[in-house]
């Protein structure tokens, strides 16, 4: 992904949702040529005259140097990186569409926080998977970043990672600029755990807000959550260092506590009496965390990792379990030590 001197790279960022406009118009507000995708010709065609994503970032104009567009193969001429936004249930189909207009050697980036259900593979996980025949470097960009304060510049702190550092801190230079603040990483397998986890742990915060229990619960949620997110990453090989970070306990607190938050809201209308058909109808944008409490689910079951959290918040989205008897008998569990690995 070198360029010369003074000369901006390509990237192909496919998916035209809030977070994957947001950062689009942040790369080209960077100065880089921006090719940013979506499926919907005519919602593309929509976005590309009025210069903006009205439907899901609404007042955010689009720089000259960002394009939008439903051609694929045209998104992915002569791209120095591709940057992959699209929701985790439909990330294996996108990239198999795009796999044939890949160049040896480009980074391609997932900002995708969610783990495929059918497979429980991350979205690198899956990526390799299906690049028989190239040899890619995969990432991982996560960490607490709402699209809407992304668009609107305010200041924000993310992590890439990548299996080889080198590509890792390539990608965080691209990225970086006075208001995002890129840290690098090589731990692939926690970031991706952190970010799909966390959603899901939104998701009980947000019954809990819904039900009007107070700060005390909210917190304790987070804390003992974050204990589950590390217990399951550490056995899937991650390093227990980076739930401490800000794709570990940084996005954790934001999802967890935030207005902004599509989990929570979930969440909050879950505990408000509403059932998880009405709450998802009332969404105008993916929750991925509904879809991910069934793979985190299988993978906690596979590693006979003990998540009591994610056990209750399966429960209540796919078992019919009111809100309130799901919170009473996480408070009815045996007592034991406190240990962040137990």
């Amino acid at each position: 992904m070198e360029k010369g001197a003074g000369k901006a790279a390509k990237v192909a960022v496919i998916g035209a949702g809030s977070w994957g406009t947001a950062l689009a118009v942040l790369l080209a507000r960077k100065g880089q040529q921006v090719a940013l995708w979506g499926r919907d010709a005519a919602r593309m065609a929509e976005m590309q005259e009025s210069r903006e994503n009205v439907r899901y970032l609404h007042g955010h104009r689009f720089p000259e140097n960002l394009s939008a567009g439903s051609d694929l193969e045209l998104a992915l001429k002569e791209a120095d990186c591709v940057l992959m936004v699209v929701p985790s249930h439909g990330y294996r189909q996108v990239y198999r569409r795009l796999k044939p207009y890949l160049k040896d050697g480009i980074p391609v980036i997932s900002a995708v926080k969610g783990i495929e259900t059918s497979s429980t593979r991350t979205m690198t996980q899956v990526m390799a998977e299906e690049s028989e025949g190239l040899t890619l470097p995969f990432c991982v960009l996560s960490g607490p970043s709402f699209a809407e304060e992304v668009a609107l510049g305010h200041p924000t702190a993310v992590t890439v990672a990548c299996s080889d550092i080198q590509v890792a801190a390539s990608v965080q230079q691209l990225f970086s600029s006075t208001m995002f603040r890129v840290y690098s990483s090589t731990d692939v397998i926690g970031l991706e755990i952190s970010g799909a986890m966390k959603n899901v742990i939104a998701i009980a915060s947000g019954i809990s807000d819904g039900l009007g229990y107070g700060l005390n619960t909210r917190a304790a949620l987070i804390t003992r959550g974050l204990a589950e997110i590390t217990r399951l990453g550490t056995a899937l090989g991650a390093d227990a260092r980076t739930f401490a970070g800000l794709g570990g306990l940084g996005d954790l607190v934001l999802t967890c506590t935030g207005n902004l938050s599509r989990n929570r809201t979930v969440g909050l209308k879950l505990g408000s009496g509403k059932s998880l058909d009405q709450a998802l109808a009332e969404m105008t944008m993916v929750a991925e965390g509904v879809k991910t409490t069934l793979s985190c689910s299988q993978l906690a079951r596979q590693n006979e990792v003990e998540m009591p959290i994610l056990e209750q918040t399966h429960a209540v989205l796919y078992e019919n379990k009111s809100c309130r008897d799901a919170v009473a008998e996480l408070f009815e569990r045996d007592l034991k030590e406190e240990l962040m690995t137990s």
